[in-house]
């Protein structure tokens, strides 16, 4: 399903604290022209709605604007919430339009079991639940799946490791680690170091 939300642009005069007595939250567009942004409002129930949905830096809207006019996809990249009343304060909205590669966050998926947890009674310890990636914009997947069958003690899987679908790249450094088995003591095993790491499949 596609997400979609309607602004409309917001003048100097139009005060923040007066926009949100008024139901509306003020917003900002960028890339869609080069450097240029836009400052613009959006009604405030349709902004809440639509973050029960998207994702920041991960899923991608369609941005109205009537009356600039414009009309494009853009990833949500920033969400300003009050401290402590939980509630929106600013969105910021980034144009893909014209990018031939965005830099998006995306949850992690382990699928299997390993084979040390299996066998050994070893515990599956996953250091990172989400990495940062680079692909095309209509290319970003919900999620990226790491098959951890085949780490055994002490085995464990870097960054590097992953294997991605075609056309999305890491981003990060490549020896960072991502997933280990422990030993059952709760050590890894001295048998399995970074260069025996598994293959993880997409």
């Amino acid at each position: 399903m596609e997400l979609s939300i309607e602004c409309n642009k917001r003048t100097s005069d139009q005060k923040p604290k007066a926009l949100r007595r008024e139901g509306l939250l003020p917003a900002v567009l960028y890339g869609h022209d080069g450097d240029e942004s836009v400052s613009l409002t959006v009604n405030a129930k349709e902004a809440e709605m639509l973050l029960r949905q998207a994702s920041v830096n991960n899923t991608l809207i369609q941005v109205k604007v009537p009356d600039m006019p414009w009309n494009g996809q853009a990833l949500l990249r920033e969400v300003q919430k009050h401290p402590w009343k939980n509630s929106i304060y600013h969105i910021s909205f980034f144009s893909v339009a014209s990018q031939a590669q965005v830099e998006v966050a995306v949850p992690l998926n382990y699928t299997g079991e390993a084979e040390g947890v299996k066998n050994s009674g070893g515990t599956l310890d996953t250091i990172l639940t989400e990495i940062k990636i680079k692909c095309p914009p209509n290319d970003i997947p919900e999620t990226v799946d790491i098959n951890v069958s085949s780490l055994d003690l002490g085995q464990v899987l870097l960054l590097k490791d992953l294997v991605l679908p075609t056309g999305i790249v890491a981003v990060g450094d490549p020896e960072a680690l991502v997933v280990n088995v422990l030993s059952p003591k709760g050590g890894a095993s001295s048998g399995g170091e970074g260069d025996e790491s598994a293959d993880a499949a997409s």
